[in-house]
């Protein structure tokens, strides 16, 4: 009598018992981050007049940008080194003290303070999340996990502005801050039993320069700080201190990215520089277009800002599309579409600037790149892990977000450089603006077949820095 064999075990999903409070929990702290990140900017101007603090205003957004690329560094070394669990808990304590004294803050120099903390906070955090998708989920799940995690932008970007709005009416600014602690403990106690399920980490000891690599942090994000605060002066004052952040950041970043990033060397160094050229793309339109409709179409606030809407739902869609699809016979086949997806709706949005081009265009432009985000970020953060030793996941999913961040930081400063080069910005500064942020998706398109690398086994990158 011959045994007959036993039935193959149905292939997980992200809601199997193993691993549904792990993705519950996740989901939610990627939506509590991006609720915090969307609140604080619809109530930040109440907050300057309140506290008096309109001379630190600018310091409220880019001391928390600063204190995160340091964060950022740190969490990935700390993920290395012991494993995402302290990073994860370190994260969300970090955050919440932040949010907590910027809720309390008697002055606009404490909340600022704050904002620092909370910062610092959600750059742990932002890294040991990727770690854990690394360590947690099988390599066939990852393209939907990351999709989830977009997909958890969608609901803070329609209603994250209104119900700030409505909290700062009704309740008072104060409100913005102290109510995140409510679901942020949750989110991290749901996470909790997933992390001891992964077991811990043998510790080893952190590489040879990981006090230079935070130094060097240090120095991108002072630079990073300084070019935010000079994107918003006027005149010599705002040109020499872009220039200055610039060459900090020169001379700083490339010692946190891996090695032949900018020679788009295969693999990792190009992954990275995709991102990065991604992020720069999209953000630099982003601040754009709403001005633009604005003041040349005369569209309300509100009905501009309507168009930026349809660019956070087509990301999610392109985000949940990746997710389904079979995975391509080349890595650079989603990288390659979503980033033409990208340049191909900037350009359409530009030609918006000619007043005979219906506005409908601009729709429909940014409604093509936000599909091609949803393509492009979750490939290129499954690629990002899957071309990392186990040893090294960290340290390269903060380089991922380093350059992510970074590469718009710099855009941005720029695009308010050239808004604000004229006494009022018009149709011309509007159309270079939009035309460099398509330039990066175009320079992306065509080095995006150089994620693909000679073997088919993860690749290390080499150890920079």
């Amino acid at each position: 009598m011959t045994a007959t064999a036993a039935p193959a075990a149905p292939p997980e999903h992200l809601y199997a018992p193993r691993l549904r409070a792990m993705t519950v929990g996740s989901v939610a702290l990627v939506s509590l981050l991006a609720f915090e990140a969307l609140a604080v900017g619809t109530a930040m101007p109440t907050v300057a007049r309140s506290l008096d603090g309109l001379a630190l205003y600018a310091l409220a957004f880019g001391g928390p940008f600063a204190s995160g690329v340091v964060a950022m560094v740190v969490s990935g070394i700390w993920c290395d080194a012991r494993g995402p669990r302290a990073p994860m808990w370190h994260g969300v304590g970090w955050f919440v003290v932040g949010v907590l004294v910027a809720g309390a803050a008697p002055a606009m120099g404490v909340l600022v303070v704050g904002r620092v903390v909370q910062g610092f906070g959600s750059g742990l955090l932002s890294v040991a999340l990727y770690v854990i998708v690394g360590q947690a989920y099988p390599e066939e799940l990852r393209r939907r996990v990351f999709a989830a995690f977009a997909a958890a932008w969608v609901v803070p970007s329609l209603v994250g502005p209104a119900v700030a709005g409505l909290i700062v009416e009704h309740l008072g600014w104060r409100w913005v801050f102290l109510a995140v602690p409510a679901v942020a403990v949750p989110a991290v106690l749901l996470i909790q039993p997933g992390l001891r399920a992964l077991g811990a980490s043998a510790p080893v000891r952190p590489s040879a320069g990981a006090w230079a690599r935070i130094g060097w942090a240090c120095g991108a994000g002072a630079s990073a700080a300084l070019l935010h605060y000079g994107g918003q002066q006027r005149g010599v004052l705002a040109v020499g201190l872009v220039a200055v952040a610039l060459v900090g950041l020169l001379g700083c970043a490339p010692r946190l990215l891996p090695a032949g990033f900018l020679r788009a060397r295969r693999g990792l160094p190009t992954v990275i520089g995709l991102r990065g050229l991604a992020s720069a793309a999209f953000a630099g339109a982003e601040v754009v277009i709403p001005l633009m409709l604005s003041r040349e179409r005369g569209f309300a606030p509100t009905a501009a800002g309507l168009v930026l809407t349809v660019g956070a739902v087509s990301w999610s869609a392109g985000s949940w599309l990746q997710g389904r699809l079979r995975a391509p016979r080349s890595a650079a086949t989603l990288p390659r579409a979503g980033l033409g997806c990208i340049t191909a709706g900037t350009a359409v949005v530009a030609l918006t600037v000619v007043p005979a081009v219906p506005v409908p265009f601009a729709v429909l432009g940014w409604a093509a790149a936000g599909l091609g985000m949803g393509l492009l970020y979750p490939s290129l953060s499954v690629l990002t892990l899957a071309l990392s030793a186990p040893g090294e996941q960290g340290r390269n999913s903060s380089s991922l977000q380093l350059g992510d961040s970074l590469f718009a930081a710099t855009v941005l400063a720029l695009t308010g450089a050239v808004l604000a080069a004229g006494p009022a910005p018009g149709p011309a500064g509007y159309a270079a603006t939009l035309a460099v942020a398509a330039g990066c998706g175009l320079l992306g398109v065509l080095l995006a077949g150089r994620v693909v690398v000679p073997s088919r086994s993860p690749v290390p990158a080499r150890r920079s820095g």
